[in-house]
């Protein structure tokens, strides 16, 4: 973890504010999730958000619960190194946000590797494991485990099949949005720079 030093003004009022947006209570729920996911052999962290940044920024618990939604012999991430060397932790921490997003998370609820890293915003490292969890359980294929109750669920979508008469019918209709031309003329109307007759 980098330590920049204090920060002062604008810089420690908008750092107190994300910080602000960590759950505790959120953060023992996935505690219990991730823990759960991957078999239940791993050391738990203490409460608090520097320790859960802890227990999770060298990649490889991220790595093991990715690669533990998928089944064995299809998992995204290959090798699982432990290493203490920074640039390999944050490699795999990537290769983690890499699989999220080709598992189904959006972008938009994906943290960058710094969030975790530096622990400038673990609410959106939160956010993250939230979103996952949420697309493991939609996805109902056998792979998640754990609470059903401490994830939603996705909206699905909803496809609409229409007719090619019904398609033809909607190209005739003027949408209520473009207002309505009922009860117009141009009666009383002049041209530009005309003046007009009053009778």
């Amino acid at each position: 973890m980098a330590n920049r030093g204090p920060s002062y003004g604008l810089s420690r009022e908008v750092q107190a504010k994300i910080e602000q947006k960590y759950d505790v209570n959120l953060e023992q729920r996935l505690v219990d999730w991730i823990v759960a996911q991957c078999g239940g052999n791993m050391e738990r962290p203490q409460p608090g958000r520097e320790n859960f940044q802890k227990w999770l920024m060298d990649g490889t618990i991220l790595c093991r619960l990715i690669n533990s939604l998928y089944p064995r012999g299809k998992e995204p991430i290959k090798k699982i190194l432990e290493t203490q060397m920074a640039f390999k932790q944050m490699e795999k921490i990537s290769q983690f946000l890499q699989a999220a997003e080709a598992y189904g998370v959006s972008t938009t609820d994906i943290f960058q590797t710094v969030d975790l890293w530096e622990g400038k915003d673990m609410a959106a490292v939160q956010r993250t494991l939230m979103a996952l969890g949420s697309v493991a359980l939609t996805k109902d294929d056998g792979h998640y485990r754990g609470d059903r109750d401490w994830f939603n669920r996705k909206a699905q979508g909803y496809r609409r099949e229409f007719s090619q008469e019904q398609l033809r019918q909607g190209q005739g209709l003027i949408g209520l949005q473009m207002g309505s031309n009922r009860g117009a003329s141009q009666a009383g109307m002049t041209g530009y720079g005309q003046h007009r007759q009053i009778m």
